[in-house]
């Protein structure tokens, strides 16, 4: 294959390492007058403008970009594809919101002709607001999931979704059962899981929709195929905590349930753990999980706020989620935009270049993924974005007003949306353009 060389000339901005861990000032590596280097859908080479230029060969092409800033793709590690159609659904609480919304629009999903129809949406809807990999959950269909894989692979993207196992506690129409959703992931990971850029995450929605019987067979997955994901939700809503403990009175907590069954390890997210308690915290960074902050649904459903200082303390792994549908934007920038308010109900300042690592590194991390995503790093697939410092008038305006890079990436992140990102490349292939 011959060599494919193409350079980007910017502001270029990443994280590479976590605040918490190594302080701000370590934290990120920026260039004022950038040049990212691809080769053949990686990153070559990464540095100052004036040092890398002499060094390309003659008739490289370089794209050379004015009042924008390049930042590795966004990763949003909690979403639903299924929901798109009713996001921005009213006045609900969690398990009420369910029953009223989520399940009659899931229920769509039977018809393979409509999950390919919506994951064409859902999947312009990630790359117009910047977003190169999610992990994703599908319906309790398999053909949900293999609309939204035959999506993600023509453009060669980096995504994770899986099948919902629920059989019970949820409508008859919407329900399988332990062994047909065992046999039906088990297809799914024969047929998608290292294929491409793809990768396969077992998903029971969460402990009550499904039987110890599923959650027994959902652990043995996970021991066939020691490289995959598991996804769910834990500790969203003060009643679904006490409905669990009514479900499962002989474990010790809502986290307990899922450590029974094996469910806890490297590459297992779950997701809001608003309620979660400290020992719960300690059990999850042991066990190299990770948890997804979804600020914009806890805000929206009335779930409460999640506690990143105890997250912190125990060097727990914490990723962002959209949460679409319970969240009400695609954008992982408006979702730090609420991230910001939740940690400031809090008393807490959530640092732009915190901000930054959660969306970027941070995610990449709690997906065991970070040599291949989440930063600029050579060596790195090339996904990422270009941001247009003028894509509205305001923004423009206040971006002028700027001095450090860290008040851009603030304003960035608290005016920014989908209008923000110009350019967005997935294995340094261009996938969406304004």
């Amino acid at each position: 294959m011959p060599l494919t060389r193409k350079a980007y000339r910017a502001a270029l901005l990443h994280s590479i390492g976590d605040p918490a861990e190594v302080g701000i000032e370590a934290s990120y590596e920026y260039f004022e007058d950038g040049l990212l280097v691809i080769e053949n859908g990686r990153i070559s080479a990464v540095g100052h403008a004036a040092d890398l230029l002499p060094s390309l060969p003659a008739d490289t092409e370089v794209v050379h970009y004015q009042d924008a800033l390049i930042t590795p793709g966004l990763i949003d590690t909690h979403i639903h594809l299924p929901q798109t159609g009713m996001v921005g659904a009213y006045g609900e609480q969690l398990l009420d919101w369910l029953n009223t919304y989520t399940f009659p629009c899931e229920s769509q999903f039977a018809d393979k002709a409509h999950a390919e129809h919506v994951a064409d949406i859902f999947i312009k809807e990630l790359l117009r607001n910047g977003t190169t990999t999610a992990l994703v959950f599908g319906s309790v269909h398999p053909q949900s999931v293999d609309a939204f894989f035959e999506a993600a692979q023509k453009l060669d993207l980096r995504m994770i979704a899986g099948k919902v196992m629920m059989d019970r506690n949820a409508p008859d129409y919407l329900t399988d059962t332990a062994q047909t959703s065992y046999a039906d992931s088990k297809a799914l990971i024969e047929r998608w899981h290292g294929k491409g850029r793809l990768h396969y995450a077992v998903t029971p929605r969460f402990a009550p929709t499904s039987t110890p019987e599923q959650l027994t067979l959902a652990g043995q997955l996970l021991g066939e195929y020691p490289d995959l994901y598991l996804q769910t939700h834990i500790s969203e809503n003060t009643q679904e905590v006490e409905w669990v403990k009514e479900l499962f009175p002989e474990r010790s907590g809502y986290l307990d349930v899922y450590d029974h069954y094996k469910l806890l390890g490297e590459r297992s997210v779950f997701a809001h753990g608003v309620h979660l308690c400290d020992d719960e915290c300690a059990r999850l960074a042991q066990t190299g999980s990770a948890v997804a902050f979804c600020p914009t649904s806890n805000l929206f459903l009335g779930s409460g706020l999640f506690n990143l200082p105890m997250a912190e303390k125990h060097k727990l792994n914490v990723d962002l989620g959209t949460d679409v549908g319970g969240g009400t934007s695609f954008s992982l920038l408006q979702t730090l935009n609420e991230a910001y308010k939740v940690m400031q109900l809090q008393g807490v300042r959530l640092s732009p270049f915190k901000s930054l690592y959660l969306a970027t590194l941070g995610g990449a991390r709690a997906l065991r993924l970070e040599d291949r995503i989440g930063t600029l790093q050579p060596g790195s697939d090339a996904d990422f974005l270009v941001l247009d410092y003028n894509a509205t008038p305001l923004l423009s305006y206040r971006l002028k007003q700027s001095n450090t890079i860290a008040e851009t990436l603030f304003v960035l992140m608290t005016l920014g949306d989908d209008r923000v990102v110009l350019q967005t490349y997935a294995a340094g292939r261009l996938v969406h353009q304004r």
